[in-house]
C-alpha cells in the first residue's frame, strides 16, 4: 500500500513537472501585458484579455505561415500513409529476397536523427533545384516520416490473420481485393496512430523548414515564430498567445483521432 502510495504521489509531482510549462504559456496568453511584466507574478490569472490572440492573428505573416504548415504537414501525412500501406503489406505478407535486409534499412533510417540527414537532403534538393519551394518541403518531411510509418503499418498488417484475407479471395477477391475490402478496413487504427505521429514529426519540424525555405513568405509557423516580433520589442503576451495557436491544430487532430489512437497503440504496432 505505502509503496503504491509512493509510486502515485512520484507519478503525480512528474505529470505536474511536464505539464506546469504549457500551463504557464496558456495562463500568460490570455493576462494582460501589465501583469506579465510584474515581479508578483499570479498562478491563476487574476483578469483575462483576449487582446494577446487578436495580435498575434494580426500580426503579418501569420495566416500565411499557418497554411504553409498546413500543406506540408497534411501533405506528407498523406503520402507517407499511402506509400507505408503500400511497402508495409508485402513486407508482412510476402516472402522475397532481400525483405530482411530492407527491413534492416527501414529500421536504420528510422533511428538515424534528422540532423544527420540535413547535409545530404539540402546537396541533393540544390542540385535538383527544389530549394525554396513548399513541394520539396514536404517531400523531406514525407521521406523523415515514411520509415516510422512503413515499420509501424508492417506490425499492424502482422497482427491481421490471414485467414480473413484467404477468406476473401476464396469468395472472389483477388488479392488487392481482399487488401482493399478486408486488411485496408482493419487497418484503421494503425493508420490513426502512425498519421498522429508523422502530424506531429512534421508540424514540430524547425531546421529544414528553416534552412531550405529562403524566402519568409514560403517558411513554416515554427519558423515564423521564432521570428516573432513587435515594433515596440517583444510582446510575451502575444508571443504565449501565438504559441497556444500553434499548439492548436496538433491537439485539434489528435482529438479527433483519439478513439482509434487508445485501441491502436494496443495493437501490434511493436509486433516483430
Amino acid at each position: 500500500m505505502g509503496q503504491r502510495v509512493a509510486l502515485n504521489t512520484v507519478g503525480v509531482l512528474v505529470a505536474v513537472l511536464f505539464a506546469f510549462p504549457t500551463y504557464w504559456m496558456i495562463t500568460s496568453a490570455f493576462k494582460p501585458s501589465v501583469d506579465l511584466l510584474t515581479a508578483d507574478y499570479d498562478l491563476i490569472p487574476l483578469s483575462v484579455t483576449f487582446d494577446n490572440f487578436v495580435t498575434a492573428i494580426n500580426q503579418p505573416g501569420f495566416l500565411t505561415h499557418l497554411r504553409n504548415s498546413l500543406i506540408v504537414t497534411l501533405g506528407a501525412v498523406a503520402c507517407s500513409l499511402v506509400a507505408g500501406v503500400l511497402a508495409a503489406f508485402p513486407l508482412a505478407r510476402l516472402r522475397f529476397r532481400g525483405r530482411k535486409g530492407f527491413l534492416l534499412l527501414v529500421l536504420i533510417a528510422q533511428m538515424a536523427p534528422m540532423e544527420a540527414l540535413f547535409i545530404p537532403m539540402f546537396l541533393l534538393m540544390q542540385d535538383a533545384g527544389l530549394l525554396n519551394q513548399l513541394p520539396s518541403l514536404l517531400l523531406v518531411y514525407f521521406a523523415i516520416t515514411l520509415p516510422f510509418t512503413v515499420w509501424t503499418l508492417r506490425g499492424f498488417v502482422q497482427g491481421i490473420p490471414f485467414e480473413l484475407e484467404e477468406a476473401a479471395m476464396v469468395d472472389g477477391c483477388g488479392r488487392f481485393g481482399a487488401f482493399r475490402r478486408v486488411i485496408l478496413p482493419l487497418l484503421g487504427p494503425g493508420l490513426v496512430t502512425t498519421s498522429v505521429f508523422a502530424f506531429i514529426t512534421a508540424w514540430n519540424e524547425f531546421l529544414y523548414a528553416l534552412v531550405f525555405m529562403r524566402d519568409s513568405n514560403k517558411q513554416t509557423l515554427p519558423v515564423w515564430l521564432s521570428t516573432f516580433r513587435s515594433v515596440f520589442g517583444t510582446d510575451w503576451g502575444a508571443i504565449m498567445a501565438a504559441s497556444v495557436l500553434y499548439a492548436l491544430p496538433a491537439l485539434i487532430f489528435f482529438m479527433l483521432v483519439q478513439r482509434k489512437l487508445v485501441s491502436g497503440a494496443t495493437a501490434g504496432a511493436l509486433k516483430g
